[in-house]
């Protein structure tokens, strides 16, 4: 039965979910290993399930990572930080022995329903267990259709969302119940293939990403050129390798103090998008905390932000149907915010002046060139970012897919349950506050916490004028849970 193999072939089942509850198929080829966003081969916990699963069934295991032109919000950045990524993952996994193709959807090199191809050869299918955005629900999708037994696993936190159970309200709650798991779970040792590569039969011809020039692919493909790679965020294992050793050496030994500054450039680890796509997990991340000489209060500060809110707004998507809607706002604060809808806004924004950071409020569009230039935003800025938005949209409604849109299309960390959970959280705040106009009883936020800091002013001010590109504005995306949703 699926479930004993699965017990004989891992040891940290609360990261596994049974997707789909089918026998394994006798006559597969190998194990596949579909990932979206887990995008390294090592400290990889999908890997390692399906490299279990693999030798206990005497089977090889086939890793496999594809990109399409028509997954919302297709852009030179996004696409470039993906495959660059790509290419490490295969180089990665040829070293650990594994097999690892890729394929690259354009015009010429189309390959309909390929994942599910390469599932129907497959004796399972092991994929990652991704609660937001178009990776849940192709993953779903993949899971409904395959004949054979599909394994979702979590490696995206270091403390699986699943051990924290279903009945956790508060962030507090969470807490008591994460933190005492930590340490159990932030030690690992990749898995050992006991079965040679797989070179067998494929229904399709795999890219040799590492032989191509990555960026002529890019421009090549019909994607959203209008919006360029970030300088900030290099893609691949070794850029963020360098932002790790960063974090050890300039940014923890002042993070505490230094953590909401946004004018100091060691004030953000930088991380965020590596994480989004996988290239470092948090174990790595906290292994490298751990070992560093900065101070106790600085450590405990930074995995705070790491472990306690990001693995928390984590814990929140799995629970939620849509991560990314505005329903998942407290309920008191969409009827607050609901309650002042009609209120006057007098600094009502374009959508075209928003996406452009012309609008004007000096520091909102100094926020946005970070998105714009950077592909980023400094968490404090964030916050001011996403409370503004309230205020410069025609409703509530409009405020939260303004908000998304702009973070999903520009930001490299964009689509993710922290973001989304983020920008939830600015979008509430405290019941008992005060009422105001527009925002009823949803808490506001200036931006005097940056203009207080020594050369405030100056900082915000250039940063609102430095020289961004003009991305077009485009089509917002279709939400994949209602319809529209683009084909595997």
């Amino acid at each position: 039965m699926t479930t004993g193999v699965l017990t004989e072939a891992w040891n940290e089942a609360p990261r596994v979910r049974l997707l789909a509850d089918r026998p394994v198929a006798p006559g597969g080829r190998y194990v596949l290993c579909w990932l979206q966003q887990a995008l390294r081969a090592r400290d990889n916990p999908v890997v390692d399930a399906a490299v279990r699963l693999g030798n206990a069934l005497g089977l090889p295991v086939l890793v496999y990572h594809g990109v399409r032109e028509d997954y919302p919000y297709a852009s030179d950045r996004l696409h470039r930080f993906i495959l660059g990524a790509s290419v490490d993952l295969a180089a990665g996994c040829r070293e650990r022995g594994l097999a690892c193709v890729q394929h690259v959807d354009r015009a010429g090199r189309r390959e309909k329903g390929l994942i599910h191809r390469l599932a129907a050869e497959a004796a399972a299918v092991v994929l990652e267990d991704q609660p937001t955005f178009v990776a849940r629900w192709q993953a779903e999708r993949v899971a409904a259709r395959a004949k054979v037994a599909v394994l979702a696993v979590n490696a995206a936190c270091l403390v699986p969302p699943a051990l924290i159970g279903d009945d956790v309200r508060g962030r507090y709650g969470f807490l008591r119940r994460h933190e005492p798991e930590r340490a159990a779970w932030s030690t690992w040792s990749d898995e050992s293939a006991d079965v040679a590569p797989y070179t067998g039969h494929l229904p399709f011809t795999p890219e040799l990403l590492e032989n191509c020039n990555l960026d002529d692919l890019v421009a090549s493909l019909d994607i959203d050129h209008s919006l360029p790679v970030s300088e900030m965020h290099p893609p691949g294992r070794a850029a963020a390798s360098e932002r790790l050793a960063r974090l050890v050496d300039e940014v923890l030994p002042v993070y505490a103090a230094a953590r909401n500054d946004a004018t100091r450039s060691e004030s953000a680890s930088g991380l965020s998008p590596y994480l989004h796509f996988g290239v470092l997990g948090p174990r790595e991340i906290m292994a490298a905390v751990s070992g560093a000489s900065a101070g106790g209060q600085h450590k405990q500060k930074f995995a705070d932000e790491l472990l306690g809110w990001r693995e928390w707004f984590h814990y929140q998507a799995t629970q939620l149907a849509a991560p990314e809607r505005y329903d998942r706002v407290a309920g008191w604060a969409r009827r607050t915010l609901a309650d002042h809808a009609v209120d006057p806004r007098p600094n009502m924004e374009t959508l075209t002046a928003m996406l452009a950071g012309e609008t004007s409020d000096q520091t909102w569009n100094a926020c946005q060139r970070q998105f714009l230039i950077d592909g980023w935003m400094h968490n404090n800025l964030r916050m001011y970012w996403a409370k503004r938005i309230i205020a410069m949209t025609a409703s509530p409604e409009a405020a939260w897919a303004t908000a998304c849109y702009l973070n999903d299309r520009l930001s490299l960390d964009g689509r993710d349950p922290s973001t989304y959970g983020n920008i939830a959280a600015m979008f509430a705040g405290s019941p008992s506050d005060r009422e105001r106009p527009i925002y009823g009883r949803v808490a506001t936020r200036s931006d005097g916490s940056t203009r207080k800091r020594e050369g405030g002013d100056a900082w915000l001010a250039a940063s609102a004028i430095r020289p961004a590109p003009t991305p077009v504005l485009g089509d917002v995306p279709v939400d994949p849970y209602l319809t529209g949703e683009p084909a595997i």
